[in-house]
């Protein structure tokens, strides 16, 4: 068992080891690694509870996930779930959140939850008026009020919503930066980074009961990458984040990052690769030695009725749904097709404008992501990951 044990020591220089965090905030046990790959299963446990790895997190943008009650995400199989700084802070305000009890309390989920810094919200939808070495300043979507968002700040509205797993803010240059060699902008980006990283952990108040991430940088050059893993793992965190990918680099560039940038990541520690995704990248960045996960995916294309299956989506909205009297996948007993709910009826329910259909659809493809997890998590204990493939065509 790999026990972190940290002691809120941060060292004097950029570049050595920063100790960070508490028995109690966070411990990962690696259960079983992959004999043909760097997969591997482990157990993670927070003040809040155990969460299985690799594991897939849903996403709670607004402390919510859309659409679905605590109890329903539960029984999808959800064991850990994603909230947003961002959203959280410009509404309704992490002071609120900290006086009505903490997310936990007020969104009535008993089980762990990871906050994401804010830094990938700011510079990929904020209407950014300043960047600087401090921070970022930019136009609140809320009300039009100008918002200044710091390290400290970042951690601080973290440290109130109490999250089990928090991240450090970090800079998260666009693809567009992307290409051959390392450009300027994505080398301030890794170089920012690392300043920040140390801002954050300097203003963490809450290490006993808080697992602070850091987020390594680079874009698609892997060098770049290389660097960035040396300045984020200088500092003895309780866990580490691959960033900066799906972004729209591609899939090829994207699972060579995650490769390469994984491979460099402590071993003994969680890692967790942001914002993605679908299942054959999922399966993709476990071999690469992966253990945390979260998209939007299932219930953004949930709401929007294109169903997940293990051979591929499909789309209910399509006109041959319009008869069709079987669930959306014969394999699957979440609520929507254990409950009998054929594709017909989904189909009318978007048609009427019918809530029911979002919800049906979200929770089917929540609880196909999860199965997939699990089947995952089966695979690499028999230490026989091709056959997963064979069950699941659309993870090739």
């Amino acid at each position: 068992m790999v026990w972190i044990d940290c002691d809120y020591e941060r060292a004097h220089e950029r570049g050595a080891t920063a100790r960070l965090g508490g028995m109690s905030a966070l411990k990962f046990d690696i259960l079983h690694r992959d004999t043909n790959s760097r997969a591997r299963v482990g157990n993670l446990v927070t003040p809040h509870g155990a969460v299985q790895t690799p594991a897939f997190m849903p996403v709670g943008t607004q402390g919510a996930v859309k659409g679905l009650s605590p109890s329903e995400v539960v029984g999808t199989g959800a064991q850990i779930i994603l909230a947003n700084t961002y959203h959280l802070m410009l509404r309704p305000g992490s002071e609120l959140v900290e006086h009505m009890g903490g997310l936990h309390r007020w969104m009535r989920w008993d089980g762990p939850i990871l906050t994401d810094s804010g830094g990938f919200q700011v510079f990929s939808l904020a209407d950014i008026n300043r960047i600087t070495d401090q921070g970022v300043t930019f136009r609140s979507h809320v009300d039009g009020s100008s918002v200044e968002l710091t390290p400290k700040r970042s951690i601080q509205v973290q440290n109130q919503l109490g999250g089990d797993i928090i991240m450090a803010f970090d800079d998260c240059p666009p693809a567009a930066e992307n290409g051959s060699g390392v450009s300027s902008r994505i080398q301030q980006a890794c170089d920012r980074t690392a300043i920040w990283l140390e801002h954050c952990i300097r203003a963490h108040q809450r290490p006993q009961d808080q697992a602070l991430f850091g987020i390594v940088q680079g874009g698609t050059d892997l060098e770049a990458r290389r660097r960035s893993v040396d300045q984020v793992c200088g500092f003895d965190l309780l866990g580490y984040a691959i960033g900066g990918v799906a972004v729209g680099e591609g899939p090829e560039a994207m699972a060579a990052v995650v490769d390469h940038t994984a491979a460099l990541l402590p071993a003994d520690r969680p890692r967790y690769l942001m914002g993605v995704g679908y299942e054959r990248d999922l399966l993709l960045a476990v071999r690469a030695g992966v253990d945390l996960f979260d998209c939007v995916l299932p219930t953004r294309n949930g709401r929007n009725g294109n169903a997940f299956t293990p051979t591929g989506p499909i789309r209910l909205r399509n006109a041959r749904f319009a008869t069709e009297k079987r669930p959306i996948d014969e394999t699957c007993d979440c609520v929507a097709c254990g409950g009998g709910f054929s594709c017909s009826y989904i189909r009318h329910l978007f048609a009427a404008g019918e809530m029911l259909g979002p919800i049906l659809v979200s929770l089917h493809n929540l609880h196909h992501f999860q199965r997939l997890l699990l089947d995952i998590r089966s695979a690499i204990a028999d230490n026989d990951l091709m056959a997963l493939v064979r069950r699941w065509p659309v993870a090739r």
